[in-house]
């Protein structure tokens, strides 16, 4: 619970005025990235994909089960950038994918 004297930063977000201390909380806990199973990613892990995903622009679907390596964090915790022998500069949302 905030304390009367704590500051308090407007949450684009939510659109509320909340404690900052609670928005720093927030914040930290978002450098955290995980996968569609919870399991927390760092950069070099290997990934399987959770469901046929459609690549746009290379006009081909990457099955389920495909083995995604050396996988890399970008500045958005919901995204991971990696290569696949085909597709060069693919970024996939980690909400599509497991770790292995």
């Amino acid at each position: 619970m905030a304390g009367d004297d704590d500051e308090y930063v407007y949450d684009k977000a939510t659109g509320e005025w909340r404690p900052a201390s609670e928005m720093k909380a927030a914040a930290a806990a978002a450098g955290v990235v995980r996968d569609a199973s919870g399991n927390v990613l760092a950069d070099g892990d290997s990934v399987v994909l959770i469901k046929d995903l459609k690549v746009k622009g290379a006009g081909q679907t990457l099955k389920q089960g495909t083995v995604i390596r050396s996988i890399r964090l970008t500045d958005t915790p919901d995204e991971i950038d990696c290569r696949h022998d085909s597709i060069k500069g693919l970024v996939l949302r980690t909400e599509f994918v497991r770790k292995r």
